[in-house]
């Protein structure tokens, strides 16, 4: 499956607010941020950001250095259009998270929904390597996925569910698990899907 021609065509032919992930306010993200040490000097990196609006809050933070990677290039450019100026104050990168690309190093590693689309065992090994090389010894890793009794599917793909147990199995011993909250997101049309999210800090 090319994912770039997936997701290219869910940003071409749908709308901001069609999306099931769509949040106007990301709150939980920016709380366990916020618990990670947050300040307007940490580096972040948000897996998967699209058109997600939490780079819109980092930056009204007067954040300077973010970095948002998304395998849809339509969706950064939307979001890029969305920010207008602001936009030039982040790093865009269009690239498959298990693919080859690189950013600089960063204090925090935000993935809300993009881990649990990572179906085969190569694909999570080269997540992780990514996770590894791009996170800061002693930085945090924020990782929201569907929780067990969550979605199947997702925008017609089969994903993988999580629990903070089984995540922490995936992610290693370089992993500190220091925070767990499950999570109800409401879909723009009214439905529930169950979400687990996670911060880790990486000790080794």
């Amino acid at each position: 499956m090319d994912r770039h021609a997936h997701w290219n065509e869910v940003y071409t032919t749908k709308r901001e607010s069609e999306v099931s992930w769509f949040e106007a306010v990301p709150s939980l993200s920016l709380e366990m941020l916020e618990a990670a040490g947050l300040t307007r000097d940490t580096c972040v990196i948000d897996i998967g950001g699209g058109e997600s609006r939490l780079v819109d809050h980092l930056i009204a933070r007067g954040m300077g250095c973010l970095t948002v990677l998304d395998v849809s290039a339509e969706a950064l450019s939307r979001a890029q259009a969305r920010l207008g100026d602001a936009a030039s104050s982040v790093d865009w990168i269009a690239a498959d998270v298990s693919g080859p690309w690189a950013a600089r190093p960063v204090d925090i590693w935000h993935d809300r929904a993009v881990f649990h689309f990572l179906t085969a065992a190569e694909d999570r090994d080269r997540y992780r390597a990514h996770l590894m090389h791009t996170l800061k010894p002693g930085g945090t890793a924020v990782i929201a996925t569907f929780a067990l009794d969550g979605p199947e599917k997702c925008s017609g793909l089969a994903v993988a569910r999580y629990s903070p147990e089984t995540l922490g199995r995936e992610l290693g011993a370089s992993f500190e698990l220091r925070d767990a909250r499950t999570h109800t997101h409401a879909t723009p049309w009214g439905t529930s899907q169950s979400f687990q999210y996670s911060r880790w800090a990486r000790i080794c």
